[in-house]
């Protein structure tokens, strides 16, 4: 009987092989503060593929790209626009991703419409193991960690047995059991902000946080506990981070 690779406990040694893996052009399983996620270094190529084939996700439909600080925010997209600034401040580290411009010298293959090349996804995540990585290695292209359009693993248990007998996943990490709730994605344009997937923040949440004054990225943040979590239909993790956009929107004044 084929298996994949056994889940390792997270310390020293298993963060060190899980970097390596990674540089090497690995997919790797780690665990995020919203759900168990299939990590790739944006910058090679071939590493992208294999998560894109792992997941049997569609090249249409982009990844996101998970940060660790304002250092490397600055090099995937550029200066954030008001509204990104604000809610980014207000719930950053945290469930929300913020599709934004790309910098023009990150030119990473994400997949996407050729419409969406311009932009990306980008979230800081509130979690110690997938932040550490960052630290280490850079921003990652990170996407949960289920087949496509199914309901995204919450544990490392899981992972094994979904991708059990898979060649292109190199290590899984285990972290415990995550929250089980995908990350709001919202597209940010100036002032002007549009629900591209209602996850564990609910839209209320980000319109009210538009009436308080903004706070810059980096500052005291509320965490992932700042907004009560919502149910998402299965497979709504795998809702592209550009393009596809759904209502409502909004303007921060």
């Amino acid at each position: 009987m084929t298996t994949g690779p056994v889940p390792l406990a997270v310390d020293a040694d298993s963060l060190a092989l899980a970097a390596d893996a990674l540089r090497n052009g690995a997919v790797v399983a780690v665990p995020t503060d919203t759900v168990y996620g299939l990590a790739a270094d944006p910058h090679q190529p071939r590493a992208i593929e294999r998560l894109f084939a792992l997941k049997e996700r569609p090249t249409s439909v982009a990844l996101p790209v998970l940060v660790a600080g304002r250092d490397q925010l600055s090099a995937v997209c550029g200066p954030l626009g008001r509204a990104a600034e604000h809610l980014a401040g207000r719930f950053w580290p945290g469930p929300l991703t913020l599709v934004v411009p790309r910098r023009r010298s990150f030119t990473a293959d994400l997949g996407g419409p050729p419409s969406a090349r311009q932009t990306v996804g980008v979230r800081w995540p509130d979690h110690p193991v997938i932040e550490s990585l960052c630290r280490r290695l850079g921003p990652l292209a990170v996407t949960s960690a289920n087949r496509h359009g199914s309901a995204p693993a919450t544990g490392a248990g899981q992972v094994a047995e979904i991708f059990s007998g898979e060649e292109g996943l190199a290590l899984i990490l285990d972290g415990g059991v995550c929250q089980g709730i995908p990350s709001t994605v919202v597209e940010c344009r100036g002032p002007a902000i549009r629900s591209l997937r209602e996850g564990a923040i609910p839209w209320a949440d980000l319109l009210e946080g538009s009436r308080d004054d903004p706070r810059p990225v980096g500052s005291v943040s509320q965490g992932p506990g700042a907004a009560a979590p919502v149910s998402v239909p299965s497979g709504n993790a795998d809702r592209g981070v550009t393009g596809n956009s759904l209502p409502p929107s909004a303007t921060i004044a």
